[in-house]
């Protein structure tokens, strides 16, 4: 396995990462220091994009680019630091070799391949505007995830109550890992294949989008007569107001936003 970090310059940081998540064949990881923002990609030998590619995605903003060798118990040392999270009070998302916990929501994703457990603000801000959702009695009828990972938000949406869940994404690697968590926690979700930024699927009533900026506005610029209530996430909190309008031109309107230190989520209906 080998790990692909680029660093780039913050006020490149969203245009690298939509680039990336396009390139990337399992999932993007993100860390911030002094001055720059790294983006780190993982792959076998033949399965990660070629150097030039990387480096065209980074532009002007590249600041570093390295490859580095991750060593075969990488998976196992996730349970060092792979830890359960409880999401609004009422959902428990846990790895697999954690115990459940009495009088919640239990959600298990293991690590796998880099698509995400959850646990990054992003996911958590969707989570929790979905579990507002479901108190005030809106979590039914069908739902659609956009950019679904390893398919932490449609596999949350099933479990709420949404009938049925169909999640997307790019990757068909996602597309397995988001299968395989879903028969994991036994529930009934589709999962297909689609580029967002050539086309939309056909959009439930209910929609959540964790995707970046850039794609977010591609997506809002092919919405007419989409859903009734859209939950978007993926977001700096500069972007929450172009975000917003993007939105509004395609008919819906901010109801609520959130903000989790460095990201931010907006709630929208039509």
């Amino acid at each position: 396995m080998i790990r692909l970090a680029v660093r780039c310059s913050p006020e490149y940081a969203d245009v690298v990462l939509a680039e990336l998540t396009v390139l990337a064949p399992n999932g993007v990881e993100e860390e911030r220091g002094p001055g720059y923002v790294e983006y780190a990609i993982y792959g076998g030998e033949g399965e990660l994009p070629e150097l030039g590619e990387v480096e065209a995605a980074a532009g002007d903003g590249l600041v570093e680019l390295l490859a580095t060798t991750v060593p075969d118990d990488w998976a196992d040392r996730w349970q060092d630091f792979h830890k359960p999270l409880l999401v609004g009070g009422r959902l428990w998302l846990r790895p697999s070799w954690e115990a459940p916990r009495e009088g919640t929501v239990d959600l298990v994703v293991d690590p796998g391949r880099a698509f995400g457990t959850g646990a990054h603000p992003t996911t958590r801000l969707c989570l929790e505007l979905m579990l507002d959702l479901e108190a005030a009695g809106e979590a039914s009828g069908p739902l659609t995830d956009l950019g679904t990972g390893s398919g932490v938000l449609a596999i949350a949406a099933a479990k709420l109550g949404w009938d049925p869940v169909t999640g997307y994404d790019h990757e068909q690697a996602a597309i397995e890992a988001a299968t395989a968590n879903a028969a994991a926690n036994g529930v009934e979700a589709g999962f297909e294949r689609a580029n967002l930024r050539e086309g939309l699927p056909r959009l439930a009533t209910t929609v959540v989008a964790n995707l970046t900026a850039p794609v977010l506005a591609v997506v809002a610029g092919r919405m007419a007569g989409g859903p009734s209530t859209l939950v978007c996430s993926g977001l700096l909190p500069e972007e929450l107001d172009e975000t917003a309008r993007a939105f509004s031109d395609a008919g819906l309107g901010e109801v609520d936003r959130r903000r989790d230190g460095d990201w931010a989520a907006l709630l929208l209906r039509r």
